[in-house]
């Protein structure tokens, strides 16, 4: 077994029936609570952020953009401006719920060691032929079992520090650029992002970008068993798959 198995992994039941191994304790509160605080965020800047996006459904490079001026991405989208109003409220709620979350996410991973632990890659799991090996199974809707089933494989550990080190911040980021107030205090975010217009279409991208991990994130659910892996969120306590089917 790697390094990477959790001080967290502790053996709550022996298996229960000849088809499930031992259950063990995977997910510590404060990580289940960070993770579906953070779920229902983002849920509600997705509905939101649409509603917005309604009233402008074109997107810009540089400081300025309007209905009449010419659009880097037209999208097929129709205009609404009825909805902006309540979008744009809930929205920049939602958006310091996540941050507030995210903030808290980051300083318990970093403290606990989960960071290192959990999600840095292993040796073995970075070699050519462990990625391979990775790629095949989850092209083939093969989920972990046994030892495997208790570490995140390679792919995910790069989608996750992917989208807590890299997506997430620049969602952020983008989005106070967006905002009079914060980057009269921050003029350097304009620098940053290349001007207000062009933050709005990175923060779109970094959006779509973030729900196509959603839509992985959710199918690998049901791939590796989602009841199973659901409780494992939710209470606590996941059953190592047994390495073959019985």
């Amino acid at each position: 077994m790697s390094s990477s198995v959790s001080p967290e992994l502790v053996p709550v039941e022996p298996g229960a029936g000849a088809k499930n191994g031992p259950t063990v304790f995977r997910h510590p509160a404060w990580l289940r609570l960070t993770h579906w605080v953070n779920a229902a965020a983002f849920l509600v800047l997705l509905v939101s952020g649409i509603a917005i996006l309604l009233a402008l459904p074109r997107l810009f490079w540089g400081e300025t953009g309007a209905n009449d001026a010419p659009a880097w991405i037209e999208l097929p989208l129709p205009v609404n401006l009825e909805q902006t109003g309540w979008g744009r409220n809930l929205h920049f709620l939602a958006a310091w719920i996540l941050v507030i979350n995210g903030l808290a996410y980051l300083l318990l991973i970093l403290a606990s060691g989960h960071l290192r632990r959990s999600l840095v890659p292993d040796r073995d799991q970075v070699s050519a032929r462990h990625l391979a090996r990775e790629i095949g199974d989850h092209l083939r809707l093969e989920k972990a079992r046994g030892k495997e089933a208790l570490r995140y494989n390679a792919l995910q550990k790069f989608a996750y520090l992917g989208v807590v080190l890299i997506l997430f911040p620049v969602m952020v980021l983008s989005g106070l650029t967006m905002s009079p107030g914060f980057t009269t205090a921050f003029p350097e975010l304009f620098t940053v992002f290349g001007g207000r217009q062009s933050a709005r279409t990175i923060h779109f991208l970094v959006a779509s970008l973030l729900v196509l991990f959603l839509i992985v994130h959710v199918m690998q659910v049901f791939v590796g068993g989602a009841g199973n892996l659901l409780r494992s969120m939710v209470t606590g306590r996941f059953t190592i798959p047994p390495e073959t089917e019985r």
